[in-house]
């Protein structure tokens, strides 16, 4: 008896010995990277951020990063070594990471279907990698197989035959299992993003009301994970096209009015998309004072360059690049800079830049072609055509990312990527230089005096300059703008080593009232539709305008055949000239569209005009369709109008029409 108890006695003690170590063990700390305290050296200028919060989010969306590294991509830092790209991130000033999360990326074979074949458990991976470097995570659902943006929303596979209260039932338990997954590997959960880009629709469903209902249920399951946790989670709901700033607006209104229980109003800004500072900084101010949210910045980015590194197209060119914003690395920096900056005025948590550590595995297309198949590196593998055969299954392929990344093709940190650790205190550059020199625009009146520049606007590595740029114009074009003849005149010139031109526009009396749009009362335009219906509007959505804020707009699911018009009665005879702006799109190969003019003389005489025909190719692909050498007499009624016919779902706005002398 009593060996027996000696054995009980020695198995009781190596059992508290054993407790007590795990209770005592400490996890390992998290890296923490030493930051600037002064302005330092770098080979870029960052003018340093004013009052900038240290808790300012400085995120970056790392979710590709698993499957380029299975391709074979390294990362190095400034000075070429290889390292963790999480360190690298660290160092550079990045706090906090963003995971976006698919139900189930795969098909029935388990082939990948691209984009990073992000689910649950690579979310849990790379979370967990980040909380090793100090960063907090926002895990973004996207409550689909694959990507959801404004332009589709798909069910998720094992959805796909449910009704609204069972899919809200599956996102219940999707959403508190993938968080388990993710938060038990390590991962600091400070944000979860219900939904991705939502304007239009969620999980498949596009009517906003049941899109509120999906998301009280993805709230409520968040909030209940957090309580059984103990963790404080921030739950963010996410829109983008911040430009069209009453729709935006009218959005967190119809949250508010749900009840719909969340944190943080989020939104999509890519500056050559969603239009200006103002607009965004004062519609995110309004949302946060209207409604008692607080607001975040969840995508941006901006291209370094015009190159393609993986040869598959990229989503923005270098015709992109806005002009104080060239596709340079300092370009990038400034653009970086000032959006941060912005987001600061607009009293947002901060900025995630999207998926800046995606680049090519390759720099043949063939290579890259394989490791997007074999590892889903690219924005979509061919696999993706079962689940989205309109979008994936026809433009599989490339990164498409590889030029707004923060390394470069190589996988070397580009200097940019310093910015976020450098809005502190500012960043010194080395020699001042000019980045580009933009295009200018002037308008003149018919008849009067002027003259051209000697002295031009230049965009500087240091945005502190301002100095202007001594310009060189060609004679020969200068000298055939006639400043008594209204008309659009271009001449080339070149200044600080850049070719550049000036668009000079000789301007009449516009004729015609509101030809813009941009005042509220627009009765003097009429419409008539040959089949009752009529499908347009005056749409308050700057990136849709060709000037200002408004626009005429059309859409409709029907087919349509209409026309819109504005009469003006003149009073001198001349020669008189009509033109408009118009963009749009699927309107189907036999659209009959034109702009037309119809003379009314006093006698009842009537003479009719139209443009050559106008083929529409794309959003803000703008058309400029001209009838001059229109006659007309002292006292004639002259209608001015577009002319449309097209498919159903066609779609565009028509802005800026003009009626001049």
């Amino acid at each position: 008896m009593r060996k027996r108890k000696l054995i009980i006695m020695m198995i009781s003690t190596l059992a508290l010995s054993a407790t007590g170590c795990a209770k005592t063990k400490e996890a390992k700390a998290p890296y923490r990277p030493t930051m600037p305290t002064e302005m330092e050296a770098s080979e870029i200028y960052v003018e340093k951020i004013d009052g900038l919060s240290e808790d300012f989010i400085r995120g970056m969306d790392v979710s590709s990063i698993l499957s380029e590294e299975a391709a074979g991509v390294k990362y190095y830092d400034a000075d070429g070594k290889e390292q963790d790209v999480f360190r690298i991130l660290a160092d550079s000033g990045v706090n906090y990471a963003r995971i976006r999360v698919w139900n189930d990326p795969f098909d029935k074979d388990g082939n990948g279907y691209g984009g990073g074949n992000c689910d649950a458990k690579s979310a849990a991976k790379l979370g967990a990698r980040a909380a090793e470097y100090g960063m907090k995570t926002c895990v973004d659902f996207h409550y689909s197989d694959f990507w959801a943006d404004p332009a589709k929303q798909m069910v998720p596979k094992a959805w796909a035959d449910m009704n609204l209260e069972k899919k809200k039932e599956a996102l219940t338990a999707y959403t508190g299992e993938s968080l388990k997954t993710i938060y038990e590997s390590g991962t600091d959960i400070g944000m979860v993003q219900i939904g991705n880009e939502i304007n239009y629709g969620l999980a498949g469903e596009s009517d906003f009301d049941n899109e509120l209902e999906l998301l009280d249920a993805a709230s409520k399951a968040v909030r209940a994970f957090a309580k059984e946790h103990s963790l404080d989670i921030q739950i963010v709901v996410h829109f983008t096209e911040v430009d069209n700033a009453s729709a935006t607006k009218e959005r967190a209104a119809r949250l508010k009015d749900a009840g719909i229980d969340y944190d943080i109003f989020g939104i999509s800004y890519y500056t050559y998309w969603h239009g200006t500072y103002e607009n965004m900084i004062q519609t995110l101010r309004d949302i946060e004072d209207t409604y008692r949210v607080k607001t975040c910045i969840m995508e941006t980015s901006y291209l370094y360059t015009g190159a393609d590194a993986d040869g598959s197209a990229n989503s923005i060119s270098e015709a992109d690049a806005l002009p104080n914003y060239p596709a340079t690395v300092q370009g990038q920096a400034n653009n970086l800079r000032d959006v941060m900056a912005a987001a600061q005025s607009a009293h947002a948590l901060g900025v995630f830049y999207w998926e800046g550590c995606w680049i090519g595995a390759f720099s043949d297309y063939q290579s890259n072609k394989d490791s997007y198949e074999k590892y889903g590196c690219g924005w979509a593998s061919s696999y993706a055509g079962a689940y989205d055969p309109k979008d994936a299954g026809a433009y599989y392929g490339g990164c498409s990312w590889d030029n707004q990344a923060l390394f470069d093709a190589e996988g070397k940190k580009l200097p940019s990527l310093d910015v976020f650790r450098f809005v502190y205190h500012g960043a010194k550059g080395g020699a001042l230089e000019v980045l580009a020199v933009p295009d200018l625009e002037i308008e003149i009146a018919k008849g009067s005096s002027w003259e051209a520049p000697q002295k031009v606007d230049a965009v500087y590595n240091d945005t502190s300059i301002s100095e202007q740029a001594e310009v060189t114009w060609n004679q020969e074009e200068l000298n055939a703008v006639d400043r008594n003849r209204a008309g659009v005149y271009t001449v080339s010139g070149k200044a600080a080593g850049y070719e550049m031109k000036m668009t000079v526009r000789v301007l009449s009396e516009n004729l015609l009232v509101n030809g813009n749009f941009d005042d509220a009362d627009a009765s003097m335009w009429q419409v008539t539709s040959q089949n009752g219906e009529n499908p347009t509007d005056i749409q308050t959505k700057e990136s849709d305008a060709h000037s200002g804020e408004n626009a005429f707009h059309w859409w409709s699911a029907s087919a349509m055949n209409y026309e819109m018009y504005q009469d003006v009665t003149i009073d001198a005879d001349g020669v008189y000239s009509a033109n408009a702006f118009i963009q749009g799109g699927d309107v189907g190969d036999d659209a009959v569209i034109y702009l037309f003019v119809q003379v009314t003389s006093p006698d009842k005489t009537v003479t009719e005009y139209k443009s050559d025909a106008v083929r529409l190719n794309g959003w803000v692909n703008w058309q400029n369709p001209v009838i001059g050498e229109i006659q007309a007499t002292a006292g004639s009624k002259i209608r001015v109008g577009m002319h449309v016919e097209c498919a159903a779902n066609g779609w565009g706005t028509m802005d800026d029409f003009e009626l001049v002398q």
